[in-house]
């Protein structure tokens, strides 16, 4: 039994590529997934089918704008008043959301990943624990091209044009300066087994 009347809610934050997927990935294998709400934050990129396909390659991904934070704010709420919800599926080939979505439903810790998260001041009061996740910008961007080339098809100058363009920029704007709000920072992410073991550690002393 949780000693928490409601759920701990989780945010894993920092540069794409900085490891932070890895970091919620070990967050969950360890503590357990029967006891965590995932919600990745790229999962409410706002749905864009009335967009021409030409038009959604034009969308600043890296935007706060791009994502419906909204829901994501709504969602964790019900999570945490014990309703299940609708997690929405992105389709990253296409650049819109799927007719398909996840049931979601409430566990003792709620666990959100994405670069954007400490953005939205809403969003940010909502997280008990805020992990910014740090790494060097060219291995950043070495697993971001790796990561956009195996599972998103896309190609190696599309890549850099847009990280060039707006990943980059976005990064500068919006993600560093929110670095100050973390609780924790953390080098490497996932890779920095040491870390991890100390995050799971206070996780399992809270439950």
């Amino acid at each position: 039994m949780s000693r928490h009347a409601t759920p701990l809610v989780i945010g894993v934050s920092g540069r794409s590529g900085s490891g932070k997927t890895t970091l919620a990935e070990g967050i969950l294998t360890q503590v357990g997934r029967d006891r965590i709400s995932f919600l990745p934050h790229d999962a409410y990129y706002r749905n864009q089918d009335k967009l021409p396909f030409e038009e959604r390659l034009k969308v600043n991904y890296d935007h706060p704008d791009s994502l419906e934070t909204e829901l994501l704010i709504e969602h964790i709420r019900a999570l945490k008043a014990g309703e299940a919800i609708d997690l929405p599926v992105y389709d990253f080939i296409h650049h819109t959301r799927s007719k398909e979505t996840i049931r979601v439903k409430p566990r003792p810790i709620i666990l959100v990943e994405g670069i954007l998260i400490f953005v939205e001041p809403k969003l940010r009061r909502l997280l008990d624990m805020k992990i910014f996740v740090d790494a060097d910008p060219d291995i950043c961007f070495i697993r971001r091209l790796d990561r956009d080339m195996r599972e998103r098809g896309r190609s190696v100058e599309s890549v850099t044009d847009q990280y060039l363009k707006t990943v980059r920029p976005s990064y500068i704007e919006f993600v560093e300066p929110c670095k100050r709000f973390a609780d924790v920072i953390i080098p490497e992410g996932g890779m920095n087994s040491v870390a991890l073991d100390m995050v799971i550690a206070r996780l399992e002393s809270l439950f």
